[in-house]
């Protein structure tokens, strides 16, 4: 009886201790829960502090890139604008007035006539284009510049205008002194006076 009461008490022991073990890990796994909680806490609070912040900087670059696709009033009236408008009518004029005199001028070769035509096309392509970017750079929601980057670009397409305006003109007068001058060399300067006025 004895044996049995001790061998109770010892169980009894031994499951007190196993309930002591028990708890005792449970304390650890809740202060491991605990720490875990504490640190998804701190890693929550991180992110969404980071999160505003880059919400936050990211509307700044919103409005930022938005004021970038607006266009200043001073950039859409820049000087320059009208000019290059200007010339673009002007290079259309000459072309067409010389395209009819020497299309039809027998002092030109075949060959010849195939690269004027070439070359009138060139310029009207690049000049179109032209307009293309400036009707872009002056448009709002087309391109994000700044007004001194859109400025720019208009300089530049105002300058690639003259030199196309200054080329067509040196290209015309070479092309008709070509042909006045072998229209005299072959006695045909009736023809020259007929298609270009000169005597």
């Amino acid at each position: 009886m004895i044996a049995a009461l001790f061998s109770r008490v010892k169980a009894q022991s031994d499951e007190a201790q196993q309930l002591l073990l028990n708890w005792e890990k449970l304390q650890t796994l809740e202060k491991m829960l605990d720490n875990m909680y504490m640190g998804y806490k701190i890693l929550d609070n991180g992110y969404t502090t980071i999160k505003k912040i880059a919400e936050g900087d990211y509307s700044i670059h919103q409005a930022f890139l938005d004021g970038l696709m607006a266009v200043n009033p001073s950039v859409r009236n820049y000087k320059r604008i009208p000019l290059i408008i200007e010339y673009q009518k002007l290079l259309v004029q000459e072309y067409k007035r010389a395209w009819k005199q020497l299309k039809n001028d027998p002092n030109l070769t075949i060959d010849e006539i195939f690269y004027i035509e070439s070359v009138y096309k060139f310029i009207l392509q690049a000049s179109i284009r032209n307009l293309d970017d400036l009707a872009m750079i002056i448009t709002a929601t087309k391109l994000r510049m700044s007004d001194d980057e859109r400025m720019r670009a208009i300089d530049n397409i105002f300058f690639d205008m003259e030199n196309r305006m200054v080329f067509l003109r040196g290209f015309n007068n070479d092309t008709r002194l070509l042909a006045i001058q072998r229209a005299f060399a072959n006695n045909n300067q009736q023809n020259v006076k007929k298609l270009y006025g000169v005597n």
